[in-house]
């Protein structure tokens, strides 16, 4: 399958379902949907737009396959999260999870941010391997409101 097939584009309303749907089938195959999960979930716009966040919807040959949400973190070290990174299993291996990551720290640099922080576990490997990546390193825990998770990412941007 071509690249080209595959476009990133920004979150709009019509995507709701698909940004909803696609994460919560990888959480249900591994963990239990949490509160936290919902809150960002079922209302994208109040809780990452509206608060200078961001979303991006990958599309393969115009159907949503894949998504990413960067997230203004407050009271924390981390300027943005990277989090409800998904790619559908019919997608999965063409690249897709990677464009998305590329394309998150290109709008989190975009935004201004000196870093991501993600939240994950262990055992995602393939999604720990692709963290490792895009640049990410192991950080020492802060508070997390998710039970599934075991261990916390950071990418710190060079400054000049």
């Amino acid at each position: 399958m071509k690249s080209s097939q595959i476009e990133i584009v920004p979150y709009y309303s019509t995507y709701q379902i698909a940004y909803k749907s696609l994460n919560i089938e990888w959480i249900e195959r591994y963990f239990k949907v949490e509160a936290a999960d919902l809150k960002v979930l079922d209302y994208p716009k109040e809780n990452i737009l509206n608060k200078g966040g961001y979303i991006a919807i990958a599309l393969l040959n115009g159907n949503p396959v894949g998504t990413c949400a960067l997230i203004k973190m407050e009271n924390t070290p981390y300027d943005y999260e990277l989090a409800k990174m998904a790619v559908s299993p019919k997608a999965q291996g063409l690249g897709i999870g990677l464009a998305l990551g590329q394309h998150i720290i290109a709008k989190a640099k975009e935004l201004g941010a000196k870093d991501i922080f993600l939240e994950s576990n262990t055992l995602l490997g393939p999604a720990i391997t692709l963290y490792h990546k895009l640049g990410f390193k192991k950080v020492d825990h802060i508070d997390t409101p998710y039970n599934r998770c075991n261990i916390q990412m950071a990418l710190l941007f060079k400054q000049d």
